[in-house]
């Protein structure tokens, strides 16, 4: 116990001697007049990504099909400068038409060797090699280059050749230190390996893990791609409030806080639906938003208290309206993201290219637990539903009707096996305040959930226009509300106003947008597609 407390002792005493040192090493250069920031912008032409294409085209270009030489019966020796000669005849072909390049980007390896050394820049696009020859950028230059330290940040103008190895690289023509480091990045080889470290030092995880930084890159283009195909089908994006007086849209419990300006306890909001519902009814007839929204709930693999929401509404249109445009979504959104409707998520292949399959929750019950909740000999009444519940050890509420014990059902027996596509229509109307009655069946309403991979993706309905019914339904709510449903919803006077002055038809959906980058990026949890994701703090 007291040598491992040594130990630790001494690996501290050792960290602080080496960040000392970088420190010093800035006041040397801020004591020479070389002070890198105070250096304010730098005319980066290419990425790493770029170096190599250009180089590859131009040697296609120049080389065209050309062999490697033949060194089939030589020896060693002779091997060895028969393909010394062939790499120099290479190069002064390529020489002849130099590629001028400036890049910039974050040192991840260095070795010194004399008077010439090479090092590694990274940056958004990549990796990329440079050669630093003392004889190409200057003696001061090179001397203060040699006594850098991996992660400071460089500018390098230079031009592109391929090393005798085989690798594209930079020669350095000149070099600038931009910023210096003053912190040690984690071990070259195992990166930033601790999860929890991770998440909470973000900048860290994406200069060390390639693979990290590719995800937040792949979201970024699911989401621009989202706007795309939303701008061709002519959908206008707005912005509705995030503090509210009523969080409605959605069963979840509010995070609540308090407007000084107003002296009015408000609600961060839950869901943006009621709000974009309203601009249908002043005749923007196709809106979405993209943004936070905030749930006082648990943390888990696919669960964050603030996520990213995007809701749309249709007017004109009912569910199968969103049936079809969602369908079409995600298999454009996989072929631009991921380049194949193909996708393989943790090891399983999901197929989107192929028509969604779909089912209502009542056949998808008795498909995978056996009982049929529309067969009033096998559940005539709440009391039956609850009584079939309790023989199959699925926890339920005294306040829960048919439709609940349905859901219940549905959640326990049947969520899991959707692996492929699967459209989950006609849910009960218990569990559906803000949705239309199928009219051939008042029990259930016009809703359906896609399932993929066992979880639930988006939430749509064919939109309750009736304010007499909507009335009713909050009436309901605000019950549940009374009876100690944290998550139930609450009248909401405006919007009923808003109701009554008249809206259309209607068909709307809402899509969690980090669980799909889950799913297009391969993520195993939330966390890896959030670049903050929420944690408890350490102290």
């Amino acid at each position: 116990m007291a040598e491992a407390k040594e130990n630790k002792n001494n690996q501290t005493q050792d960290l602080n001697q080496l960040l000392k040192v970088r420190r010093e090493k800035l006041a040397a250069l801020q004591e020479a007049g070389r002070d890198p920031f105070l250096i304010t912008k730098y005319d980066q032409t290419h990425h790493t990504d770029d170096v190599k294409s250009l180089y590859e085209a131009l040697e296609k270009e120049l080389l065209g099909d050309r062999a490697p030489v033949d060194v089939t019966g030589m020896d060693e020796e002779a091997a060895k400068e028969a393909k010394k000669a062939d790499y120099n005849e290479r190069r002064a072909i390529m020489d002849a038409h130099p590629i001028h390049v400036s890049i910039a980007g974050r040192m991840m390896f260095k070795r010194v060797m004399g008077k010439a050394s090479f090092c590694n820049l990274r940056d958004l696009k990549g990796d990329v090699q440079v050669y630093v020859a003392r004889d190409s950028i200057g003696e001061e230059p090179y001397a203060d280059f040699k006594k850098s330290d991996i992660g400071d940040i460089y500018g390098v103008k230079g031009y592109v050749f391929r090393t005798m190895t085989g690798e594209i690289s930079v020669h350095a023509e000149e070099i600038t230190l931009l910023t210096k480091s003053l912190q040690i990045l984690p071990e070259k080889f195992h990166g930033l390996t601790d999860t929890d470290m991770r998440y909470r030092q973000r900048y860290v995880d994406l200069t060390m893990n390639t693979e990290s930084r590719e995800v937040f890159i792949k979201r970024s283009k699911m989401i621009r791609e989202i706007r795309n195909f939303l701008a061709d089908r002519d959908f206008m994006e707005v912005e509705t409030p995030t503090l509210v007086p009523n969080a409605g849209g959605a069963a979840a419990r509010p995070f609540e806080t308090h407007y000084n300006a107003l002296d009015e306890d408000v609600k961060l909001r839950i869901s943006l639906e009621l709000y974009l519902k309203r601009l249908i009814v002043g005749g923007l007839e196709r809106v979405y938003e993209i943004g936070r929204v905030y749930r006082n709930e648990g943390i888990d693999t696919r669960h964050n208290p603030e996520f990213t929401l995007m809701e749309l509404y249709q007017a004109y249109t009912d569910y199968n309206g969103m049936m079809e445009l969602t369908e079409s979504m995600f298999r454009y959104l996989a072929e631009k993201v991921c380049g194949t409707t193909v996708i393989t998520y943790q090891g399983k292949e999901i197929d989107l290219g192929k028509p969604f399959e779909r089912l209502t929750m009542t056949d998808a019950v008795k498909k995978y637990a056996g009982i049929d909740f529309d067969d009033p000999a096998q559940v005539p009444d709440d009391a039956a539903a609850k009584a079939l519940a309790g023989e199959k050890h699925i926890e339920f509420e005294e306040r829960h009707k048919k439709g609940d014990i349905l859901n219940l059902f549905f959640e326990e027996f049947c969520e899991d096996k959707l692996i492929q596509p699967t459209f989950i229509m006609d849910h009960p109307i218990e569990i559906s305040p803000l949705t239309k009655k199928k009219p051939n069946d008042p029990g259930k309403v016009e809703r359906f959930e896609l399932f993929i991979n066992g979880w639930e993706m988006c939430n749509a309905y064919s939109e309750l226009n009736d304010p007499i019914d909507q009335r009713e339904r909050f009436a309901a709510q605000d019950a549940n509300a009374a009876a100690g449903d944290e998550e139930a919803e609450h009248t909401d006077e405006d919007f009923l106003n808003a109701l009554e002055i008249g809206m259309p038809p209607t068909g709307g959906i809402g899509y969690g947008l980090d669980r799909l980058a889950m799913l297009l990026t391969d993520s195993p949890s939330i966390r890896d597609c959030l670049l903050f994701p929420t944690l408890k703090s350490s102290k």
